[in-house]
């Protein structure tokens, strides 16, 4: 959950054995499928070999020609630094720099965040969570994994994990803590349990001293972490996407 206890796969081991999946499927998707009903498990379930099964399966597909390494690689870079916590960047930005799409915004997320192109998911509306001098907000999803895709890309890995999903609403400010994120004891933590209707976006704080900045500065400050509630922005760049 917090850095230190992140779980070794990570964002792009996940990635590579999404796609890999995939490329499985197509080339053979009767042998996948009926492997998938062999192992029987819960979905939630992380096996402790998870790492080690996707870079097998990885070198496998791309020894048998299956996956074009090349490809591969795109498509993480594609998902990691063009599509997702970008798109939520710069809805934050926007709100920032806007006072009238920010009521809008915190009024109707969903109808807002489509006023910049990003169309939600259907049957799933997402409501903007403002962040305040008074005020921190966390998301999490305790029963399984609800997240605002459009805006913020695909989950990670410590946002599923069973220990977020429990802790975060039992003790959030320890949460906090463990992701470096100090909240003062007169600051009210409210917690937002995502559902498959109802997804949940934080309007972080501006930080001080980017007043000059431009919009797009602005959303080049702003992570993923600090858009579910575990971080804060700052005002340099460099955090964590």
């Amino acid at each position: 959950m917090a850095k230190s206890k992140k779980s070794p796969l990570g964002r792009r081991g996940f990635l590579k054995g999404a796609a890999a999946g995939a490329a499985a499927f197509a080339a053979n998707p009767q042998s996948v499928g009926a492997a998938a009903q062999e192992q029987d498990h819960d979905h939630q379930t992380v096996p402790s070999d998870l790492t080690l099964r996707v870079k097998s399966l990885e070198s496998l597909l791309v020894e048998k020609g299956i996956v074009d390494r090349a490809a591969l690689d795109a498509l993480i870079d594609t998902y990691e630094h063009k599509v997702g916590p970008r798109n939520g960047a710069r809805v934050v930005a926007r709100a920032w720099t806007d006072p009238e799409y920010k009521k809008r915004l915190l009024a109707d997320g969903t109808a807002a965040i489509g006023e910049l192109g990003y169309q939600g998911e259907q049957g799933a509306h997402i409501r903007v969570v403002e962040n305040t001098s008074k005020v921190h907000n966390l998301v999490v999803c305790t029963l399984c994994s609800c997240y605002p895709w459009p805006v913020l890309g695909l989950p990670p890995v410590w946002y599923k994990s069973a220990p977020y999903r429990s802790r975060a609403v039992i003790d959030p400010r320890g949460v906090l803590q463990e992701f470096g994120t100090e909240i003062a004891d007169d600051i009210e933590v409210r917690v937002w349990d995502s559902t498959a209707e109802q997804r949940y976006l934080v309007l972080p704080e501006r930080p001080p001293g980017t007043e000059k900045l431009t919009e797009e500065e602005l959303a080049a400050l702003v992570t993923r972490d600090a858009m579910i509630g575990v971080a804060k922005v700052s005002g340099s760049k460099g955090g964590r996407i």
